[in-house]
């Protein structure tokens, strides 16, 4: 099979597409023939070697991935040979197949093509539980979402829109932003033009009740003076590349809650809102509900998608289509 490697630690143009053998399913796993995989930003913080947790190279890059399972191992119960699945990894989903356990496998929405359902998985379960698991978001709340053109936030803006929040979409330039308005926004605020907590402040008349930031940057201080008493601010990630320094007087103020929130622990965390979510985002997908997906590449292009979400141009998600 062919795969996407990262040999050393680096920029997204020093990954190379390698013949590699075909994995074997062990005991408890299944092996799926991937149709496509989702570009996420931490594939470029592992590939860089800049993530919370290090993995020695040689690897292979992607997380997020869908497609059929072509053979299981001993003990597996649930999947078999012919399945549409979706699931993640820390690596492998940039390769033509993957082995992982069959437990983490979830089957294909029937509403759902590969293409969808590949950048469904991550961004979709970032944004329903930074929203309600974290954020305890509920109808009528004001919700702004930080980087609301990338994957992470223009799902953010879905769910949050579908659970009857009233979203105020942020992104870098008007441009950007607006491009969330076909999601529901309702507002949007271009941060580098703007003043982000002013103009928060001023559509809402008082304040924000939640605000997912996977930004950072000095967007996350603004953002949370612009939150009303009590209001949550979630922190997703990093994008912006500053990691910022809060005020506690901030919090103290405003009596305000903050919280964290990283899909990777999430199951050993709070296993019942793992399936309270799984069951109310296959509600939404029935409804309509799908990923922006702005662009697809091939396997050989890997490199090129993924400087793109480096760089910050990706709107919506990207795709890496393995039948390319």
């Amino acid at each position: 099979m062919r795969a996407a490697r990262c040999e050393v630690h680096g920029d997204p143009d020093k990954i190379v597409i390698r013949e590699m053998p075909d994995p074997v399913a062990g005991p408890g796993e299944a092996v799926v023939g991937i149709d496509a995989a989702a570009v996420n930003y931490p594939d470029v913080l592992i590939a860089a070697d800049h993530y919370q947790v290090s993995f020695p190279t040689p690897f292979t890059t992607g997380s997020e991935f869908a497609g059929r399972v072509l053979s299981v191992g001993a003990d597996v119960t649930g999947v078999a040979p012919g399945d549409r699945v979706m699931g993640s990894a820390m690596g492998g989903a940039f390769a033509e197949q993957i082995a992982v356990p069959a437990s983490s496998l979830t089957t294909v929405p029937d509403d759902l093509d590969m293409i969808h359902a590949a950048a469904f998985n991550v961004t979709y379960r970032t944004a329903y539980h930074s929203l309600r698991t974290i954020g305890n978001m509920n109808a009528g709340d004001w919700v702004v979402v930080l980087g609301a053109a990338g994957g992470v936030g223009s799902a953010c803006v879905d769910v949050a829109t579908r659970l009857g929040g009233k979203v105020i979409a942020a992104a870098s330039t008007r441009e950007r932003a607006d491009l969330c308005r076909p999601l529901g926004a309702i507002e949007t605020i271009a941060y580098d033009e703007e003043d982000l907590k002013v103009r928060i402040k001023e559509i809402t008349g008082g304040g924000a009740d939640v605000v997912v930031d996977p930004v950072g940057g000095p967007y996350a201080e603004q953002s949370i003076r612009a939150l009303t008493w009590g209001g949550r601010y979630v922190c997703v990630g990093f994008a912006q590349g500053e990691i910022p320094k809060i005020p506690l007087n901030l919090v103290l103020l405003k009596g305000a809650i903050l919280r964290g929130f990283e899909i990777r622990t999430l199951a050993g965390h709070a296993p019942e809102a793992v399936t309270r979510g799984a069951e109310e985002l296959t509600r939404l997908v029935a409804d309509g509900m799908k990923p922006f997906v702005s662009e697809t590449f091939s396997l050989n292009d890997v490199p090129r998608a993924l400087t793109m979400v480096a760089e910050r141009r990706a709107t919506g998600k990207i795709v890496i289509d393995m039948t390319r």
